[in-house]
């Protein structure tokens, strides 16, 4: 009878040990792939916010080289087409105060016969955050006008600042720097 019973006894704890088993795999298979989700969440999430950054600084400074190439390329044969360019990219106190001047430079630049023509040399940006930014852009120009036929290079530092407005980066101040 002894033999009897410590065979059941035997018999049902290896049972009941095996139904413990099969549980705690399961419990920590379902741990194992709440973590792994968890975790696959937090990486796409830091992925879409990199992504995202990138994109923000690739937009910032596209807006910002076009801004200055706008600037440093005017034509007085097309100066109508040129200033409206300007002025497309700008906002705030910088498209005001270039919208004033626009009279008098249209007559300046016509006068002149002055025509710029500006390249991008290079664009960094200095600071931004999703609502504003600032680019130092480097710019060459060949001038051309009734006192320069034959054209001046000219070389520009620039400073712009910009702002996010309705879904476009737009140039909200313009200084010469160095």
């Amino acid at each position: 009878m002894n033999r009897t019973m410590s065979v059941a006894v035997s018999g049902s704890g290896s049972g009941s040990g095996r139904a413990w088993s099969g549980r705690a795999w399961s419990v920590g298979l379902a741990v194992a792939t709440v973590l792994t989700t968890a975790l696959t969440i937090w990486l796409c999430l830091g992925l879409y916010d990199q992504h995202d950054r990138a994109q923000r600084r690739q937009d910032i400074l596209t807006a910002a080289r076009q801004s200055a190439l706008n600037f440093t390329s005017l034509d007085y044969r097309h100066y109508d087409r040129d200033s409206a360019n300007v002025l497309q990219g700008a906002t705030g106190d910088f498209k005001k105060q270039f919208a004033a001047q626009t009279e008098q430079l249209t007559k300046l630049v016509a006068a002149n016969e002055s025509v710029s023509e500006g390249q991008i040399l290079d664009a960094g940006i200095v600071r931004s955050d999703e609502h504003s930014a600032r680019v130092l852009v480097v710019a060459d120009s060949k001038v051309t006008n009734t006192a320069a036929p034959k054209g001046e290079s000219r070389t520009y530092r620039l400073q712009l600042d910009l702002v996010h407005r309705n879904g476009r980066w737009l140039t909200s101040d313009v200084e010469f720097v160095g």
